[in-house]
């Protein structure tokens, strides 16, 4: 191994420790309210939960009677030299040991069985509440850190209700057995074997105290890095395009040092426990030979009740030793479980209206009056005034932030604008239930998503009750169909995210395919055709042609060449219309539209 790496550890003393220690925003907001949670998903299975309990107490009951009898064994057989009965004493102790060891391995079993079932469901909770989130939650937020939530906090989660909630119930019931049992053998050789229990806890609390907030740092370190993995991923053209494949790797480098000192002082702060522990248990061996030889000397006690205090202080302290332990490993779940519990938190997709209801069928006649939209705290629309008749195609133009994307996020009830009213055929629609609207709608975005699977999922996922012909049809719709039998497995040619394979305007042809198979009432395109070759383009229009036909129709385009058969051309500017009609109209007028469109043409030239 390099002298290099083997040095690298010693670099860790250069962290501001001091800062973590009291950096509020990386403590637990709430442990004890995390932790009740936790266990309201854990009693779903009490039935399970009692039985795991039950051999719980089994299992330390026969490790306290175990030490016990080994105690009376030197007592009554050896000490006395009476061989009778020590045989079946002996039989005795191996049954005992064998059916500890059964009730460990039962409550762990079940445990596990538990463990899985309460993570599903806490799992399943937060995925179904990725579904119920609004859009704005996400154009905010990593993708990949919320990817880390559902795998990588679920995981330390599961890891800790498998290990560690039984091993806490366990070291607290031997604890208090423990003591008892050595109470009524010796109240002073008690005393003094507890003698060391102040300076353990002191000791503990020191390193807990610490572990704690560096639990949760490294779980928002490895949330950071899973989030800027995912996002350098998915824009590998653009860092390999721009050529920043060494800026990526050196950022890359820093958030994954962050990860990995935080993680090393957590691991190493709390590897600080076994050892504290291992030292005082030597201490109290030492105290209780040294007591103890005294007292059995004095006759107060026997040399078996000194045998079987040794044994016991060892299972005194090795239950605080468990718990202090379970305890770093409780904090790093809780950490990892108050991330997950952030995301259940927070404020849902708004809910439909008591009085919303469903829209059978739709005429598509759509109107804007006075709508106003800010998006944290800043204004994006201000007072926007139209109305798009059935079956018209309304085209959004202006510059890069005019508001054309919130226009169409309105309609579709992405976001709920703040004043005026929207009304689709007389009715608001806030009186419409979201998904009801939403199915009288297909979209055709600039980025062309497809899902891993075979191109014919892709189009049916337009509706999934259509047939391999419906299916068809509408890829032949789309001029789709040509390219697609062409393909080795034709329509069941499986696709990946991305697409691999086919071309981006193929990408493009599926999804307005999957939009025809939807057969809308309303059609929105943002930049359908901009990140696509003039020939395919040339197709790709044929296609939004035969979509667009009967259908009220909003189209985003920053190439006005593509737009010029609109009915009504709306033109934006700070989220205000400034000019809107045909586009014969507006290149009359000669004004905004009018020299936007000759700046093209100019550009084309």
């Amino acid at each position: 191994m390099p002298l290099k790496a083997i040095k690298r550890p010693f670099q860790y003393k250069k962290i501001p420790l001091e800062n973590i220690q009291h950096d509020k925003k990386d403590k637990a907001r709430n442990t004890s309210g995390t932790i009740k949670r936790i266990w309201l998903y854990l009693a779903r299975e009490k039935a399970m939960l009692s039985l795991v309990i039950f051999m719980v107490v089994i299992s330390s009951g026969l490790s306290l009677l175990g030490p016990f009898m080994v105690g009376m064994a030197i007592d009554d057989y050896i000490v006395t030299q009476e061989a009778s009965g020590l045989g079946m004493l002996l039989i005795w102790l191996v049954i005992i040991y064998l059916f500890h060891s059964l009730s460990i391995f039962l409550q762990n079993y079940w445990m596990v069985g538990i463990a899985q079932n309460t993570v599903y469901s806490l799992r399943s909770n937060l995925f179904h509440q990725f579904h119920r989130l609004p859009i704005s939650y996400f154009d905010k937020r990593q993708h990949g850190e919320l990817m880390s939530r559902i795998t990588n906090d679920i995981d330390n989660v599961n890891n800790t209700l498998n290990q560690s909630v039984i091993q806490i119930f366990a070291s607290i019931l031997t604890l208090v057995g423990t003591l008892v049992v050595m109470l009524i053998l010796s109240p002073l050789l008690t005393a003094v074997t507890m003698t060391i229990i102040p300076v353990m806890f002191l000791g503990i609390r020191w390193i807990t105290k610490r572990t704690g907030p560096l639990y949760k740092l490294q779980q928002n370190h490895l949330g950071d890095l899973n989030g800027y993995v995912e996002e350098t991923v998915s824009g590998q053209h653009v860092i390999k395009a721009f050529s920043q494949e060494k800026r990526v790797i050196d950022e890359f480098k820093g958030r994954n040092k962050s990860l990995q000192h935080s993680g090393f002082w957590a691991m190493t702060i709390s590897g600080f426990i076994p050892k504290v522990m291992n030292m005082l248990n030597f201490l109290s061996f030492g105290l209780i030979a040294l007591v103890g030889g005294i007292l059995a000397i004095e006759e107060i006690i026997t040399v078996g009740v000194i045998v079987i205090f040794t044994e016991y202080a060892r299972q005194f302290t090795r239950p605080l030793n468990e718990l202090s332990n379970q305890f770093n490993i409780l904090l790093s779940a809780v950490a990892g479980a108050e991330r997950v519990f952030n995301v259940i938190d927070e404020e849902q997709e708004e809910t439909d209206e008591q009085t919303a209801r469903d829209l059978k069928q739709t005429d598509g006649n759509l109107k804007f009056q006075n709508v106003s939209f800010a998006y944290e705290d800043t204004s994006i629309l201000k007072n926007v005034t139209f109305e798009a008749h059935p079956g018209q195609t309304v085209a959004f133009v202006g510059h890069t932030g005019a508001g054309k994307t919130t226009i169409i996020n309105l309609i579709s009830r992405f976001y709920n604008y703040d004043s005026g009213e929207i009304t689709l055929d007389g009715v608001d629609i806030k009186d419409i239930k979201r998904s009801s609207l939403r199915q009288h709608m297909a979209f055709v975005l600039q980025d062309a998503f497809l899902f891993n699977g075979t191109i014919r999922e892709n189009i049916r996922y337009g509706r999934l009750d259509s047939t391999d012909s419906e299916v068809v049809s509408a890829a032949k719709n789309a001029n789709a169909h040509d390219f697609i039998v062409r393909l080795p497995n034709g329509y069941n040619t499986i696709l990946d995210q991305d697409g691999s394979g086919i071309s981006q305007g193929q990408k493009q042809l599926i999804t307005i395919a999957r939009a025809i198979l939807a057969d809308p009432s309303i059609l929105i395109l943002d930049e359908a055709t901009s990140n696509i070759d003039t020939v395919t383009e040339l197709k790709i229009q044929d296609a939004l042609k035969e979509l667009m036909q009967g259908r009220t129709s909003f189209v985003i385009a920053h190439r006005l060449n593509t737009i010029q058969e609109a009915d009504k051309i709306i033109m934006l500017e700070h989220g205000e219309i400034i000019e809107q009609g045909s586009h014969e109209s507006l290149i009359e007028q000669e004004g905004n539209y009018y020299d936007l469109y000759k700046g093209q043409l100019k550009q084309r030239a």
